[in-house]
């Protein structure tokens, strides 16, 4: 709440949030909140839920919470009715905030309280200035619980205090830094915790925020151009549908764009090369966070990028595929099995330390030892000066024959290959060896490689045993709406087929 009132007072009159043809000024979100908070209080639910893609209720509903002193939750508006319930039963008792077509026909668990969307907004907006600024002011208390994807098992509910995303904006976002005219193009969904730092960081700027709720790549290309908008964040998917979009031109007609933004998911060299030549006047930015850590913690910085895609230095122009170094206000270091840090250039568990960084779930508890570490899962390693290589995850090592292999490794060489698109390496079960390994690969359009080419094509880059002794050809990948790779559901798939 600090953020917000130090915006409305700061630049008022300037348009917050746009959704459409509708919007909010900083004023009036900071009314709407402080009505929304009264609302609240009175349901006596322990948690606000929302249930919706992104829209003005999005802002009012999470600066309510933190007036009310509730935990937001919004949930994956994408899941099934079980799944929902599930995870309701969860929070339970709280309000839960949706689309009305969606609150007339939702079963919801006793102690679920449901509000439509639109009468909502409609009470918080016509509302007076609030009595007072009596919100709650313990940085301990939880600001947002936010679900993760559950890609590997059941969702766990992440637990963002108010000091780790006051934190993380203090420490990455200049207050009153955009100008009048600058406008934030956000279209991850609230559920994801890009969502909810882009929300926080531009509100904290003073940057207009534009919202999508519906993603796609040509709609994302006329919004752009429409609003003017000069700073969006993508998922690294995103970036390869817009460039698709803009298959045969040379430049995508953005010159107001200053600032694109990337991360979520492993960006490949061939996409973001191509995103440089489209977007010129764009300044690129990698990204790399976790919902455990309130959003990112290393950056590889738009001076990165050209020092990378201008050099004729290997070790740096791989650079690119970098998510980049530490923000100042982090520490990273990579462990072993043992929890020991390794030199640079080997592989190990990335750990993260730093006052943004939660890394507690609901019910269980914090995972940071004795020193502040929290253990990522995620596999990396840094280089001689600090640029961060991710890997993929821990729990998806290859272990062959009792040797180690990364998939991210033989990932990177097959997209090195003129004619791949993607690829997705996964282990896949082996009599002789234990666990063998597998690759699914999507061919450029018009392009054509056999599995026998492809074979040797890794095999003159890496060792033998880190040849696919199966390769299977896909039309598309399967990713979440966050761009996050399935690679549980490649692993099925390939392992069904051999």
């Amino acid at each position: 709440m600090m953020l917000l009132e130090m915006a409305a007072q700061g630049f008022g009159s300037r348009v917050a949030i746009q959704n459409g043809g509708d919007c909010l000024s900083y004023d009036e979100l900071y009314r709407a909140a402080g009505a929304a908070a009264r609302e609240f209080r009175d349901s006596k639910a322990d948690h606000v839920s929302l249930l919706d893609v992104s829209s003005l209720a999005v802002p009012v509903a999470l600066f309510a919470s933190a007036w009310a002193g509730l935990p937001f939750v919004p949930l994956n508006y994408r899941l099934s009715g079980p799944e929902l319930a599930a995870l309701m039963a969860r929070i339970n008792p709280a309000l839960l905030l949706t689309d009305d077509e969606r609150a007339s026909n939702l079963r919801t668990p006793a102690g679920i309280q449901v509000r439509g969307r639109d009468s909502f907004l409609e009470a918080a907006r016509s509302a007076t200035s609030p009595e007072s600024n009596d919100w709650e002011t313990d940085p301990d208390a939880i600001a947002i619980l936010l679900f993760t994807s559950g890609t590997t098992g059941i969702p766990k509910a992440a637990v963002l205090r108010h000091k780790h995303l006051v934190s993380y904006i203090l420490g990455s976002v200049e207050f009153g830094a955009a100008g009048e005219d600058d406008a934030a193009l956000v279209c991850v969904p609230p559920y994801h915790v890009a969502g909810m730092a882009a929300l926080l960081s531009s509100v904290y700027a003073g940057r207009r925020v534009v919202q999508l709720a519906n993603f796609d790549a040509q709609s994302w290309l006329d919004l752009a151009r429409k609003e003017r908008v000069t700073n969006a964040f993508v998922v690294p998917t995103m970036l390869a549908q817009i460039i698709d979009a803009l298959e045969g031109q040379t430049r995508a007609d953005l010159p107001h764009l200053r600032s694109l933004s990337y991360g979520g998911g492993k960006m490949p060299l061939s996409v973001i090369e191509k995103a440089m030549a489209l977007f010129p006047e764009a300044n690129f930015t990698n990204a790399y966070g976790l919902t455990e850590t309130s959003s990112t913690i290393t950056i590889l910085d738009p001076d990165d990028h050209r020092t990378a895609a201008n050099s004729e230095d290997d070790a740096v122009r791989r650079r690119l595929v970098s998510v980049g170094r530490a923000l100042p206000s982090i520490e990273i270091e990579i462990h072993d099995e043992a929890g020991l840090p390794v030199a640079a250039g080997e592989r190990g568990e990335i750990c993260v330390r730093g006052e943004q960084v939660s890394g507690e779930y609901l019910g269980t508890g914090s995972l940071l030892n004795e020193a502040g570490w929290f253990p990522t899962r995620d596999a990396g390693h840094l280089d001689a000066e600090g640029y961060l290589f991710l890997e993929g995850r821990i729990d998806d090592v290859i272990v062959r024959g009792g040797e180690n292999l990364s998939p991210g490794e033989i990932e990177d060489v097959l997209l090195e290959h003129e004619a791949v698109a993607d690829a997705a390496v996964v282990g896949i079960p082996d009599e002789r060896w234990g666990e063998g390994v597998a690759a699914a690969v999507v061919l450029k359009t018009g392009c054509q490689a056999s599995d026998e080419e492809l074979k040797d094509w890794v095999k003159r880059h890496l060792r033998s045993s880190r040849v696919p002794q199966q390769i299977g050809f896909r039309d598309q990948l399967p990713y979440n709406e966050t761009g996050k790779l399935l690679r549980r559901r490649v692993r099925e798939d390939l392992a069904g087929e051999a």
